[in-house]
């Protein structure tokens, strides 16, 4: 088997996300599927899981390769907590379960890539914290941290990682600038996959600013 590059994206499914800005974030999903099927390296390599995450933790579907996967309608609750740290929990414990690390008899797969998206902050503060040093552990390759509209804390989202975006909206044009950019980061990864700049991410688009 080909070495994989394990990408997982867990999006916020709370209930302030209800309505049009989780009918943006289905149509970006199809939108990044559909542009890195186009991707040969990207084809070959990448192997996709998405989690939701608002009270309760939804794994829409473990690693697949790319051209497997198919992405359902991902539905809201009308109100509800925002259990970051729970997500947070469960990606830990599916990368130290599929992701196949290299040894001396074999080559594993390739570094993974997280990309996760909230448009609030924790409500399991406290387990949020305790993950943080655990996810780190994991080492991906890249942890991109969105946050999505103006309620979004990114002082949480960098205790995760130092490469955090935000949209000052929720609206369709911002989400799919957001995925856009996210299947443009992981066509650069699969590209590059063992080169020196394997790790580097295109410059966001106009919506997206760079929290520093």
């Amino acid at each position: 088997m080909s070495r994989r590059l394990p990408i997982y994206i867990a999006i916020d499914t709370s209930g302030s996300m209800n309505g049009e800005p989780i009918q943006s974030v289905n149509v970006g999903l199809q939108a990044m599927a559909t542009a890195l099927r186009q991707d040969p390296h990207a084809l070959d390599a990448v192997h996709l899981s998405i989690i939701t995450f608002d009270i309760n933790i939804q794994e829409l579907f473990p690693l697949t390769p790319l051209d497997q996967v198919q992405i359902p309608e991902i539905v809201c609750p009308k109100s509800g907590a925002t259990s970051m740290g729970q997500v947070l929990e469960l990606i830990f414990e599916r990368v130290q379960r599929d992701v196949v690390i290299s040894s001396e008899e074999k080559k594993g797969d390739w570094r993974p890539m997280l990309f996760i998206m909230t448009d609030g902050s924790p409500s399991d503060i406290a387990l949020f914290n305790a993950m943080v040093p655990k996810i780190k552990s994991c080492k991906f390759a890249q942890i991109v941290a969105c946050a999505a509209g103006p309620k979004a804390k990114t002082e949480y989202l960098k205790k995760i990682t130092d490469t955090v975006v935000s949209l000052d909206t929720t609206d369709s044009s911002a989400f799919a600038s957001f995925f856009k950019w996210v299947s443009n980061s992981v066509g650069m990864k699969s590209t590059g996959i063992g080169s020196d700049n394997s790790n580097t991410l295109p410059p966001p688009p106009d919506e997206i600013q760079i929290v520093l």
